[in-house]
């Protein structure tokens, strides 16, 4: 099987997570002080479950390499 268009699409979709990890956390991070502090903590938990989701998605990625 070739696998380096999957292994190119699913280095795209890291990126992706990448900056969605960095989006959430900047509007977690402006509510974090606020009287709406829950929005922050679920931003956060938010964000760590990307993070997560990068885990997975690098190690599918080696996978692949391997």
């Amino acid at each position: 099987m070739d696998t380096g268009s999957d292994r190119a699409e699913l280095a795209t979709l890291r990126a992706q997570i990448d900056d969605l990890v960095t989006r959430v956390a900047a509007v977690a991070t402006r509510y974090e002080e606020s009287s709406d502090s829950a929005v922050s903590d679920d931003l956060f938990a938010a964000e760590r479950s990307l993070v997560s989701a990068r885990r997975f998605l690098e190690r599918a990625i080696n996978r692949l390499d391997g």
